[in-house]
């Protein structure tokens, strides 16, 4: 029941309420479907993967920032929109921890946002084919040769061409997770087939950030394989294609066609240096400059000051480095042990045994990383610090590390204290890249 109402309140999350409940919609139904899921996920807590990662404490600290960061610049009802923005997408990485913890379940999560993307890209390449270029799936812009061409996007959160962009990146390596060896016609149409769509679907998008995220993921991807030389030419290979193509819509990819941005991120870091504590406020960045941040940590330290970023370095350094320890061969032990499989009202109680390997560890660990990489090179671009997304590619990496740390494959998390100390180094150095990044892309204009 958890997991379903689960999967029910993420699925509405990304579709919008009004695809999935219609009418109902008016009501709120939304919240009506998150309090529910919440009471039924009472007694999956004691004991569950909630307690153990600093990155419940992280998005506790980050929904504290944002409130902070509205009520003490003077904007009391931001506290309002802070819940019904921040909170729910902050939600999923609880729900994920405590519902998804089997491969079973991670599979079926990993379907319900290929079905997303799927559903999203059929009704964005209808409405185009048919000049319905009004359409709520539809965006329309001016390339930059003045000619008009138009763009695929979701509703809601994704109601940007480039955020669904990122949510597609970020979906293609973890459809991998349905490859089977020697199963050819199985790939095909599991794997290969579904992939295409997606890849389809982001060249609709025309976003330039999911060119870069793609590159970058190929490299990751294939330099075990082939090695690092020969992975970055078939990036370079791609960009190629994607140029071709008319991959960005006829807009260019380059230090000046991306100048606006760089000159917002600019101005970001003197917000964050002018407000150095709390920020100027949650989603407050447009009240002064003119376009958001265009950049993840840009915007994070702008509105929420050191305090959100430190949060928000909190999230994401435990995160990667429990992914890159369960994608390394090294790391990940030989050893296997069964152990039950969650099918009680209380987590982790003995009902059913899951067979998890060594080698199927790794490879659930390196997709992960590669969805991981997808977001993170997308963000770079995007002001999408706290989007649904991150939070719940957080969950699924922390419920893969927990099942292999539970047949002893893996060495315990870093400690708590450690972690803390890091991620102040973290917060303190992001800002620091952002303004060496800026001032070598000034030299490059």
């Amino acid at each position: 029941m958890g997991f379903a109402l689960a999967v029910l309140y993420l699925l509405t999350a990304y579709l919008s309420p009004a695809t999935i409940f219609g009418p109902l919609a008016a009501a709120h139904i939304e919240l009506i479907l998150a309090a529910s899921v919440l009471l039924v996920s009472l007694p999956t807590m004691p004991g569950s993967l909630i307690w153990k990662t600093p990155q419940s404490l992280a998005l506790i600290g980050l929904a504290f920032a944002t409130l902070l960061s509205v009520l003490v610049t003077g904007w009391t009802g931001g506290a309002i929109q802070v819940f019904l923005n921040f909170i729910p997408n902050a939600f999923a990485y609880f729900l994920v921890c405590l519902h998804c913890n089997s491969k079973k379940r991670l599979k079926i999560l990993i379907l319900m946002l290929l079905f997303v993307c799927l559903f999203v890209i059929a009704h964005g390449y209808y409405d185009v084919s048919n000049g319905l270029t009004t359409s709520d799936y539809v965006f329309a812009q001016k390339s930059d040769a003045g000619e008009w061409f138009y763009r695929i996007k979701g509703l809601d959160f994704i109601s940007d061409p480039n955020d669904f962009a990122q949510v597609i990146v970020c979906v293609i390596p973890l459809v991998f997770v349905f490859w089977r060896s020697k199963k050819s016609i199985r790939n095909f149409f599991c794997v290969i087939l579904p992939v295409c769509g997606l890849l389809y679907g982001a060249y609709l998008t025309h976003s330039r950030g999911s060119v870069i995220a793609l590159m970058a993921i190929t490299v990751v991807a294939l330099r075990r394989r082939v090695g690092t030389v020969l992975s970055l030419l078939m990036a370079g290979g791609l960009f190629v294609a994607a140029t071709a193509l008319q991959y960005t819509g006829g807009r260019d990819i380059s230090a000046d066609a991306g100048s606006g941005r760089m000159d917002a991120w600019a101005f970001g870091l003197q917000l964050l240096i002018s407000h150095p504590f709390i920020g100027v406020g949650y989603g407050r960045f447009t009240e002064y400059y003119f376009i958001t941040a265009h950049n993840s940590i840009v915007v994070c330290g702008a509105e929420l000051g050191f305090i959100g970023l430190y949060f928000w370095s909190l999230f994401i350094f435990p995160t990667m480095r429990d992914a890159l320890e369960i994608s390394s061969p090294i790391k990940v032990r030989a050893e296997v042990f069964p152990v039950p499989e969650e099918e009680g009202p209380f987590p982790y109680m003995i009902m059913k045994t899951e067979e998890i390997d060594r080698d199927e560890v790794n490879r659930l660990g390196r997709l992960i990383v590669l969805s991981l990489t997808g977001f993170l090179v997308t963000g770079w671009f995007l002001s999408r610090a706290y989007t649904m997304t991150l939070f719940l590619l957080g969950g699924i990496a922390e419920v893969v590390f927990e099942m292999a740390l539970r047949r002893d494959l893996v060495s315990a998390r870093m400690p708590s204290g450690r972690v803390l100390r890091l991620s102040i180094g973290i917060a303190l150095l992001l800002p620091v890249a952002m303004y060496i990044f800026l001032r070598v892309g000034n030299i490059m204009r």
